[in-house]
């Protein structure tokens, strides 16, 4: 069996809306590195890729990577943005079915409308890579924008159950798709669970440990960024029993993805600037936007602990390449961190509040010597069971076994 999957090298189409550096974009480039890296032709279709803003893998050789629909806008006046994103994947989609000829597999993510149009070619098999049902992320809070999300919602659940095969990043995402797609369910469509992954051969070992916390997240409010500025002002509240030369030298960076084009990124910036002034710590905290690879290295190299904010995250990325770097996550206990993350050993699941944040904080500040011992165990347990060359294993076999299907 295994002589058989190194004998089938296969041509494969990856389709994914924008190109840029955020979680789901690494997964996507994992993937395509780890499959060309198995001897399979792999092409990237997309419909943004800004070569000064993107990951470095895509501008590398490793394989390529094609723009269509980068004209098509991405709002309309701040507004309409899941349309948009139809619009512009569906015209890829279409640039992809006339232009280029059959491929064996094509894996597509983030947007389901696009698999019907990918089966138009019959001898291709279309996996689709959920990362979390679209409408749960989407609002729903007015009339207007229910009328506007029913025939979206509805077109996600069908088109995601025309797909020949579905993975999920996660055994929570999972049981979000079976409670939200009940339909599918009901047809016995059960996602595969695929983790994401990351490469731990970028992170050497750190050189020292500063009283630094760091926060790496797209500026998003539903990141939830403002629990780590509140945890870590509590660090200087008159109630914090700490030693003294801790406090004055405690730091907190909050880096990640930013794209001005995007008005949320820009205003949520300024909130989150806003509340450090509001709690007194704003000349204690960095902000560092769309930080490069090895900037991102280097930050992570140099914490403490790196501070995971958002809740129910679907999986989340940011926890393993922290771990991966010999770093303690203090994360929320509910979602893809529950199953990541080994509480107590690994790092800590709390309470989305910022006291609980603040008083794992501070044991870490107090015992720098237990950080690094759990720093050791988070590198070794992300080697194990999240590195690259599992997930490409894993993914390699799922896209095999859809592609004998086609055969037989």
């Amino acid at each position: 069996m295994a002589a058989k999957e190194t004998n089938s090298k296969m041509n494969i189409a990856i389709i994914h809306p924008d190109l840029g550096i955020g979680g789901a974009e690494r997964l996507v480039v994992d993937a395509a590195v780890e499959l060309a890296s198995r001897g399979h032709k792999v092409h990237i279709f997309t419909a943004h890729h800004d070569k000064n803003r993107c990951f470095e893998e895509t501008i590398a050789g490793i394989f390529p990577v094609t723009v269509y629909g980068s004209f098509l806008p991405r709002h309309i006046f701040y507004r309409l943005h899941a349309l948009c994103a139809y619009l512009r994947c569906l015209f890829v989609a279409f640039c992809v079915l006339f232009l280029w000829p059959s491929f064996d597999v094509i894996l597509a993510d983030q947007v389901s409308v696009v698999i019907p149009i990918l089966k138009l070619k019959r001898s291709t098999k279309v996996v689709f890579y959920c990362h979390f049902p679209d409408l749960l992320l989407a609002q729903h809070s007015t009339f207007l924008r229910r009328i506007y999300r029913k025939p979206i919602d509805y077109l996600e659940e069908i088109t995601t159950g025309m797909a020949d095969s579905i993975l999920v990043n996660s055994n929570f995402t999972a049981s979000t798709f079976a409670n939200t797609f009940k339909h599918l369910d009901a047809k016995g469509i059960r996602p595969a669970v695929l983790y994401p992954a990351v490469n731990v051969d970028q992170f050497n070992e750190p050189t020292s440990t500063k009283p630094n916390f760091l926060s790496i997240n797209r500026f998003e409010r539903k990141k939830n960024i403002q629990l780590a500025i509140s945890a870590f002002a509590m660090l200087y509240s008159p109630n914090r029993v700490l030693k003294h030369q801790a406090i004055t030298n405690a730091s907190l960076t909050v880096a990640g993805g930013f794209d001005k084009r995007l008005k949320e990124n820009v205003e949520y910036l300024e909130e989150l600037k806003d509340l450090a002034e509001k709690e007194g710590v704003s000349d204690k905290i960095k902000f560092v936007t769309s930080c490069s690879t090895d900037e991102r290295n280097a930050l992570l190299s140099e914490c403490l602990c790196v501070l995971y904010t958002p809740e129910n995250e679907h999986f989340g990325i940011v926890p393993l390449e922290a771990m991966a770097a010999y770093k303690v996550v203090i994360a929320c206990n509910s979602g893809g961190p529950v199953e990541s993350i080994k509480n107590g050993v690994t790092g800590f699941l709390c309470s989305p509040t910022p006291q609980e944040f603040s008083s794992a904080m501070a044991n870490l500040i107090n015992d720098p010597q237990e950080a690094e011992k759990m720093g050791n165990e988070a590198r070794r347990h992300v080697v194990e069971s999240f590195s690259t060359k599992t997930f490409g294993t894993h993914l390699n076999r799922y896209l095999i076994d859809i592609y004998r299907g086609k055969e037989d």
